[in-house]
């Protein structure tokens, strides 16, 4: 089992991207599915409607899951997508879907302490 502990850092960046890339083609391209889990708080801080902020959002998740598919800006992308992703479970209050996210906001976090891993693009070009 030790050989496949190698690839953990890089199931787990790419499971986390994966995921990002999905909620951020979700909401880019069909932004009222998960409108109903913004908050009320939200709602009233933002200047702009509901729909408008889930596609910005979907664009946010879409940039940083895609460079973190790729493994570049690593540490940056995996950072912003933990921070972005506990805000979202700040937001939700507690319940199951609160405690999902603050789980993918400690994974996130975990790829951002490992850092590059072998197969990422900042290997590459030692960034």
């Amino acid at each position: 089992m030790n050989t496949y502990k190698q690839y953990a850092p890089v199931v787990l960046r790419i499971g986390i991207s994966l995921l990002m890339l999905w909620f951020g083609l979700t909401n880019v391209l069909s932004p009222s599915t998960l409108v109903g889990y913004l908050s009320l708080s939200v709602t009233n801080l933002i200047p702009f409607s509901s729909l408008t902020f889930m596609v910005v959002n979907g664009i946010f998740e879409v940039i940083f899951g895609t460079l973190l598919l790729v493994g570049f800006l690593t540490r940056t992308s995996s950072l912003l997508i933990a921070l972005h992703v506990l805000g979202i479970a700040i937001g939700l209050g507690y319940n199951d879907i609160a405690i999902r996210d603050y789980a993918l906001a400690v994974a996130s976090f975990v790829v951002f302490l490992y850092g590059a891993d072998k197969y990422c693009l900042d290997k590459r070009f030692n960034t």
